[in-house]
């Protein structure tokens, strides 16, 4: 099933939206504020088998169709028993008439005073509500005696529906699926779930001075390493990425590049070639193909990103009366226009942590919103720095920090050295980045300082 999304806004638009709105002195926080207008879900669905379902977005909420668990059932190995029996500061002795097995129902008969054996999962049987475990008993012959006061009535055992009630709803949209819910979902006897499509990214990284690898050294060039932390990154989330590999900077290469990426993907992501260097074209070209905003973002490391949207081949296409086929991202809910919306763009920074950073804190939020995702963000984690850090207030800093337990059980924070923003040795050594915000000046050893941690999302 797919369907047709209203028309995105505008650069302009968004920008008038936003009070104090400023391009080349932008906030962290107003980054956030930005992408949360520009970007829109998916529309697209499919309906995958459970064990397809990992990290995949459910696109309508899961009823669930029995009751979890079906019948009151024992929690313990133990004794079944009328609770009401029970009396402070009295021990019960009890007569056992038969033993309760999980997955049938036992099928004897009752009188008062009895008890039955029973095992963990096994259902309760009809006028008992209590189980003591084992190891609080002692038995002789056919009577089991229960000390005074070790439990209460209702204790160890597991209500019809405690954990899902038949008719409500189990799993609501928009829920990622975790390992947990994969549990879930098969407890409730369904194989096949609906989900969101897959978000298809495309991505490149640009610049003369980079090679790809297998390519022989020379002077004045690097390695490309940005091309495949993005990719680990994508590949963490769960999209599909379509990897366009190392574009030059030349406007025909790029041009070429920019909508092949446009055609066949929800987003774009490119490395380099967003600042005010003279010799860059990248720039110049995403100004050329679409909406474009160039942003100097007030954040350390990861100044320089350009956000927006990149016309598909099809509004090219379309201009010329060429018939081309599209698979844009977006298209109008008037089925002549052309789906001339695109592709969104992060056009992030060129130096390798810079990448990583923007990513964290900025594109992967946008594409869970673009998965149709409505998880909250991570909660940021508050820990003691053991060390002073300089910060410049006015500006948000992500330090590549490792976050351990002191002696008295308090989480503790450090840098891990060089914390230039092509410096990855340092980013592979921490397991979190320190946030420092845009009001906070610099951080005393002691002061408690918050980290976002990178289990989950790196």
């Amino acid at each position: 099933m797919t369907g047709h999304a209203t028309a995105p806004r505008t650069i302009a638009q968004i920008a008038a939206e936003l009070q104090g709105y400023d391009p080349q002195a932008l906030s962290a926080a107003g980054v956030q504020q930005f992408l949360e207008r520009l970007v829109q879900p998916v529309s697209g669905t499919e309906t995958v088998g459970i064990f397809d379902a990992l990290g995949r977005v459910l696109a309508e909420d899961i009823v669930s169709p029995v009751s979890v668990p079906p019948h009151d059932n024992s929690a313990m190995d133990g004794y079944a028993f009328d609770g009401a029996q029970l009396r402070a500061g009295q021990p019960l002795s009890l007569r056992c008439v038969g033993t309760a097995l999980a997955g049938a129902a036992w099928a004897g008969t009752l009188q008062p005073g009895d008890c039955v054996k029973i095992m963990t999962g096994a259902v309760m049987p009809a006028g008992l509500d209590t189980v003591v475990p084992q190891e609080f008993t002692t038995a002789e012959g056919d009577r089991v005696h229960i000390a005074a006061d070790v439990l209460r009535a209702g204790d160890n055992r597991r209500c019809q529906g405690e954990d899902l009630m038949q008719g409500r709803v189990a799993l609501e949209r928009g829920t990622r699926l975790s390992p947990a819910a994969l549990g879930l979902v098969a407890s409730l006897g369904l194989p096949t779930v609906r989900v969101v499509r897959r978000l298809r990214v495309a991505y490149f990284s640009t610049g003369d001075e980079i090679l790809s690898l297998g390519q022989p050294p020379r002077e004045g060039a690097v390695y490309d390493s940005n091309r495949y932390t993005v990719f680990g990154l994508l590949t963490r989330l769960g999209v599909d990425v379509i990897d366009l590999g190392v574009v030059r900077d030349e406007p025909a290469l790029l041009e070429a590049a920019f909508r092949q990426a446009a055609a066949q993907a929800d987003a774009v992501i490119t490395s380099g070639g967003v600042s005010v260097g003279e010799a860059d074209h990248t720039r110049a070209m995403m100004k050329q193909l679409g909406d474009v905003a160039f942003w100097r973002i007030a954040m350390r490391p990861g100044r320089p990103m350009a956000v927006g949207r990149i016309a598909s081949a099809a509004f090219f296409d379309a201009k010329s009366g060429s018939s081309a086929d599209s698979t844009s991202a977006y298209s109008y809910d008037n089925d002549s226009e052309p789906h001339s919306a695109g592709a969104v763009l992060f056009g992030l920074p060129g130096n390798p942590v810079a990448v990583m950073v923007t990513f964290l804190a900025f594109v992967r939020p946008a594409l869970l919103r673009m998965m149709g995702s409505t998880e909250a963000a991570p909660p940021l984690l508050r820990a003691v720095s053991i060390e002073p850090m300089r910060k410049k207030a006015g500006r948000t800093e992500y330090q590549r920090g490792w976050v351990s337990t002191a002696a008295d059980g308090t989480l503790q924070v450090r840098t891990t050295g060089n914390q230039g923003s092509g410096v990855l040795n340092s980013m592979v050594q921490a397991n979190g980045l320190i946030v420092l915000h845009h009001g906070q000046g610099h951080v005393a050893a002691g002061d408690t300082v918050d980290v976002m941690m990178f289990e989950g999302m790196v």
